[in-house]
Parts: C-alpha cells; structure tokens; sequence
C-alpha cells in the first residue's frame, strides 16, 4: 500500500513489483542528492539475450493488460513487448552512467551523469545504434512553471456545460460514468489532489489505484505541481452544482512524467516510461495534457514538419499504445495565438485523440493549436469545451480555467463512459465513432477537426456494429446466471426502469433511468442473491416486458 499525504492508495501485486523496479533506479543515494545534469538516450541495435519464445503475455502484464490486448487480437507478444536487455544495461552503467528508465517499445535507455561525458564511448558500444542528449545545462529557462493555468470565479457558462454540449449529461443518466475503466493520466504533479474537495468521493471509494513519479523515481506525486489535480477533477471531481467531471465512476493512476521546472526532450523519454507502465497495469486510456516542440536549448527544437506523426520519439510511442489497445487522448496545444501556431506532439499520431478547445457558445478558442498535421491529415481529431471550464487545484474553491489541458480530459472520461457502454468496441473503433458522430464530419476543418462529438450517437454506432438485436422486444442472458445479467434491447428505450422480483413477488430490487441511451444495460452485484427464480421487469415508455430467470451457486 502506498500512502499520499492523508489517505490510503490500495496497489496490487503486479503494480507493487512494477513500482519496486522503478524505485531501484532512483537517483539518491543513502539520503544523498546527486544533481544529474546530462541526459542520454541510447538505443540498442537489439533485444540481446532477450527473445519474444522467452517470454509469455503473463510473464509481462497484469492480468487486465492481457484482457485489453486480446480484444484487440494481440495474444503473444511481440518484439516490442519483451524487456531491453539487461547486459547492455549493466555494461553501459559500468562504464559510469547512471540508469533512470528504459524503454521496451523504443529500445533504449536514459541514462544520466553528473558531468558531461563522452558520447563516443557509448557509440563504439557494438550494441549501440545511436545516442542523444536529451537534456544538458542550459541558459534560463523560457518554459518556467510551463503548466501555470490562470483560474477565475465567474460561473459562466453553466458548470455542466462541458458535458452536456456532448450529448453527454444522457450517457451519465444512463447509468455510464466509466465505472471499470481504468485511465493513465500524465501530467507535471497533483498537488492538492489528495486533499481538495471535489475529489473527495474518488478518494473515498479507493478511485485512485496509485501513483508514481517518473521525473523522480518515487511513489510520491502530491507534489510540484497542480495542473494535474485541475485536469483530474475535470475526470472524477463531483461537487453537486459545482463541478462534474466527465468519468466519475472510473479508476486512475496518477503518473507524474512532466518536470516544470524545465523543458527539454527527456521529458518525453519520462512520458514513455509512464506510457509503457501504464500499459503493463492494464490502462484503458491515457490522457495526456502535455506536449512538446521547443525547448530550453533551441539546437534541441522540433520543427512544423516533425509533426507527420512519425519523427517524434513521444508520438511513436504513442501510437505504439495505440497498438496495444490503448486509447491515447492528449490535448492539441495551446499554440494558435503563439508563434508555433501548430498542434504540437505526440497530438500528431495516426492513432492518437488530438482534442482542441472551444468555448462554451461552441467557438473555437483563439489559442486551441491549428492543424492539419504536416502530412495533412485532420488535426485536432475533435473539439470540447476548453474555456472557462470548471476546476479545483486548489482548496476550497471550484475556480474556472482554459487551456486544451482540460479539453483533452472532457474527452477523455466520455471515452471512459464508451467504452463501458459497448466493452467490445477497441480504441480505433472508438476514435472513428467520435468522428462520425462529430458535427463536422462532413466538412473538417484544420481548427475544429472533426467537431464537438455527441456521444450519444458515438455509443449508438458502435452499438449497431457490436451489440446483436433479439428478434423480439428485449433478451436477458445469461440464463442461469452466478453473479451478473445482461439485458439487450430491439429498440433503445428513451427512459428504463428495471426491478427485480423473487419467486413470491416480492421486489428486491428497482433501478431508474430517467434517460436512456443504450441498447444494452448490464445488472450487476447479483452474486449474493439466493439461489432459485427470480422476475426481471423491463418497464420503458412504450413496453413492459418480463423474464423469468434462474439464479445459481458458482
């Protein structure tokens, strides 16, 4: 169990050893701080005596991580999956370089030293295709305190309107709030999030799965930073009439990846980490509101043209956990009004969920960060609502903020609800159903993409592709069932209550949704009923139908 400021984190076994291993790479040294000053990315030629025979699914991921990766047809590993070689690791730090994270997807290693050394001994490793320094000392920075957010208390437009110009207040009176979902959210620190009220219920209920530093290598992430306390409560903060955020029943691991006190390109190698880490939990989603395309040292700088969703070492990775199963949503930038104008990285993916910002009249924001992407494809994929958005980073108060940074996260807890609403759907099918769904569909643009998405027809054309019509009125299964029932519907009731009854009438009980909008509703925590028959009512504003089912021991 790993502890924040005031509260419990509950971690499983497989997450407890993962953290283990990234902790035996930290950089202090009995209670000594060593500044490491140079970054160094090394990749390796190959895996070394690291072969995918070697290695099962089970060997490398938690038992959700397969779950995820079998939907999407992936049951063995493959090359990018097994671990970087560990004799390359240990030649390397003998020849006096620290180790702080690798990389399976990429093939490389960060590692660090206090003075520069010389890279040439790195290259004339047999093993070694290439270094880069990802970060060196540097004039002042221009990117200090990067993720600073201005707040403000006005209370306009409507708290609820970031989810309602979805479509999506019906999808949460449904019943779907990403309730099994788990999602990755990267960010530069969760100041606060342990504390501040809005988050309260996602703490109490164990919402928090755990956390981990990558900058630092330590559990610790209350700290630094308190932009992704704001972009976590526009996830999960619930605040009646104050702030709903837009997956509340969903799970999350808070991964810090961002240093703000500086910017250079390691921090995509921390992002990548994160990433990977992510993956091996069994993420379902990482939201990401950060980016890269200048830094500190201008020699280091992307340009307009390494935004092809290809060069850049975060955005290839990126897409490599989209591969995975992943759904990778992350903010577009907040660059149109500045010199850079452009969607910054890894927003440029072929897979990734690039979200742009508009205001609550549905207007593009004037800095949501122009697309297309070099090679001309839509960028931003989609738009919400990104001005004036309701956050707490701080306690007490619900303050309002802008920025693609909480966009990104609107958009990224409806997909939570989505993919609770049809689990078979993966995170392309999801993507493209955002898309279509889009109020621009038909004419894309390089500013509002595809458009502001509505979710309700999103759900309802995947559900046409993966949820099979009965013939007749509405079908429960399966029929004897242990501890869960599944009811599917010919037709979508606008509005659904649901009881249950046992065998001598009596009801036990009685679920209501004043709006629904799905062709299906799962019904579950039924383990602890009594063996024998029961009634199922369906009561919707057209039909009343009624099954007999039959509950059995396991």
């Amino acid at each position: 169990m790993v502890t924040g400021s005031s509260f419990p984190i509950r971690i499983n076994k497989i997450a407890s050893a993962l953290i283990f291993i990234f902790i035996c790479q930290c950089s202090h040294l009995s209670g000594q701080v060593i500044t490491y000053n140079y970054f160094y990315r090394i990749y390796f030629k190959d895996k070394g005596g690291n072969k995918i025979n070697d290695f099962s699914l089970s060997d490398l991921f938690s038992s959700k991580a397969i779950e995820r990766r079998q939907k999407s047809g992936l049951n063995a590993p493959d090359f990018r999956d097994i671990p970087v070689y560990s004799g390359y690791i240990e030649q390397v730090s003998s020849l006096g370089f620290k180790l702080h994270c690798k990389s399976r997807w990429m093939n490389t290693a960060l590692f660090k030293t206090v003075i520069a050394a010389d890279i040439n001994d790195l290259l004339s490793l047999p093993y070694v295709s290439n270094v880069r320094i990802v970060k060196k000392p540097s004039g002042k920075s221009d990117h200090f305190d990067k993720l600073s957010f201005t707040t403000s208390q006005s209370g306009l437009p409507p708290y609820d309107r970031p989810i309602a110009m979805l479509n999506g207040l019906s999808v949460h009176s449904s019943g779907f709030d990403g309730k099994g979902i788990l999602i990755a959210v990267l960010d530069g620190g969760f100041k606060n999030a342990d504390q501040v009220s809005s988050l309260a219920g996602l703490r109490n209920r164990n919402g928090i799965s755990g956390t981990f530093d990558f900058v630092n290598n330590s559990p610790f992430v209350y700290d630094y930073h308190n932009h992704g306390t704001a972009v976590l409560s526009v996830l999960a903060g619930s605040i009646p009439e104050i702030i709903g955020g837009s997956a509340p029943g969903a799970d999350f691991w808070l991964l810090r990846t961002e240093d703000t006190a500086t910017e250079f390109p390691v921090e995509e190698d921390f992002w990548v980490a994160g990433a990977e880490f992510a993956d091996s939990l069994g993420a379902d989603i990482i939201s990401s509101s950060l980016g890269y395309f200048t830094f500190d040292d201008p020699s280091m700088n992307y340009k307009y043209s390494d935004m092809n969703g290809n060069t850049t070492f975060v955005t290839r990775a990126a897409d490599i956990a989209a591969s995975k199963g992943i759904l990778p949503v992350n903010s577009a930038g907040n660059e149109r009004d500045n010199a850079w104008i452009h969607i910054i990285a890894p927003s440029d993916g072929d897979t990734v969920l690039a979200v742009g910002a508009v205001d609550g009249n549905n207007s593009i924001s004037v800095f949501s960060s122009a697309g297309p992407s070099y090679d001309r494809r839509i960028k931003p994929d989609v738009v919400a609502q990104g001005v004036s958005v309701p956050v707490q980073a701080n306690t007490p108060v619900v303050e309002r903020a802008g920025g693609t940074s909480f966009s990104c996260p609107v958009i990224s807890g409806m997909c939570a609800c989505i993919m609770q609403a049809v689990p078979e759907a993966t995170s392309s099918d999801i993507i493209a159903a955002l898309q279509s769904s889009s109020d621009r569909f038909l004419s894309p643009d390089s500013l509002y993409g595809y458009g502001i998405p509505d979710i309700v027809r999103a759900i309802k054309i995947l559900q046409e592709r993966f949820v099979i019509k009965p013939e007749d009125g509405s079908i429960v299964y399966p029929n004897p069932f242990t501890d869960r029932l599944k009811i599917t519907f010919r037709e979508i009731p606008s509005r659904l209550m649901v009881e249950i009854f046992n065998s001598n009438g009596k009801l036990i009980s009685i679920t209501n949704y004043p709006e629904y909008v799905s062709r299906s509703v799962d019904l579950e925590g039924l383990k602890n009923l009594a063996a024998g028959i029961y009634f199922i009512r369906l009561t919707s504003p057209v039909n009343i139908h009624t099954h007999k089912v039959i509950k059995i021991r396991e």
